[in-house]
């Protein structure tokens, strides 16, 4: 299939590469900025450009950028290309940002993580998707089965709530790695010691459900524990709150679940 990448980002480049790799035809990638799209044509080799008006004809148009610059993206280029399927990738944007500006329209939503240094294996990233017509079920079927094993239809409404707890799992958690590191570095220790702990507490729940992985002192609520780490926070008034918050609602979901 031909297809052009309007984006060049951390999803766009891995997309682009797991497309290629599949065997499909990048004809371009455009961003908004010419060097980022150089960047990633050049992997693809490909053509890039920095203009929405100078893109290339094509099957297929994937729009792979900030939801914010989305429906201005979509609103200049779809009726310039009434015959092409377009589909975006975002986890909390609606299917019908294109209603009125495209015929074929769709969604393809890889639900990863990505980072343009890491390749991932896109084989078994979860591939949600969605579609307006048939044309556009068929073309983006047929993609997102050559990228990924596992594929499923998914409503933009039921989207809006995975692209949310995706946000729990994944961005939040990131978040409790940094403010460990911040930890960890004002006394002088590597956040490496903390490797063995992540990876194990990422093991856990391949077999237990998250609930029965959970255990800490907010579980049994242990407040001579928690008074204390919290006085230890402070000096950041936000964090200590927020982890007071937390212990808390550990504390509740125990006892919601036994």
């Amino acid at each position: 299939m031909n297809i052009v990448l309007i984006g060049a980002g951390n999803l766009a480049t891995n997309l682009g590469k797991a497309l290629k790799h599949a065997g499909h035809t990048i004809e371009q990638v455009y961003s908004h900025t010419m060097a980022s799209a150089e960047q990633l044509a050049t992997v693809l080799d490909c053509p890039a450009t920095n203009g929405l008006e100078q893109l290339a004809e094509t099957d297929v148009y994937i729009i792979s950028i900030k939801d914010a610059a989305l429906q201005n993206v979509v609103s200049t280029v779809c009726e310039q290309h009434p015959n092409a399927v377009f589909l975006h990738t975002a986890g909390s944007m609606p299917m019908d940002i294109f209603r009125g500006y495209a015929h074929h329209y769709g969604v393809l939503y890889p639900m990863q993580t990505f980072s343009k240094a890491r390749e991932v294996d896109f084989s078994v990233i979860p591939t949600f998707i969605e579609w307006n017509d048939e044309k556009s079920h068929q073309t983006i079927l047929s993609l997102a089965e050559s990228v990924s094993n596992r594929v499923t239809p998914l409503s933009t409404e039921d989207r809006k709530y995975l692209h949310l707890s995706a946000v729990w799992a994944c961005n939040f958690v990131n978040h409790c790695y940094d403010v460990a590191a911040e930890l960890l570095q004002a006394h002088h220790l590597p956040f490496d010691v903390m490797l063995p702990l992540i990876d194990e507490t990422a093991r856990k729940v391949h077999e237990l459900s998250p609930h029965e992985a959970q255990t800490g002192p907010a579980v049994r609520y242990d407040e001579n524990v928690i008074h204390a780490q919290a006085e230890l926070l402070k000096d950041n008034p936000a964090l200590q709150e927020l982890y007071v918050m937390l212990s808390k609602n550990i504390h509740e979901y125990t006892k919601k679940n036994e």
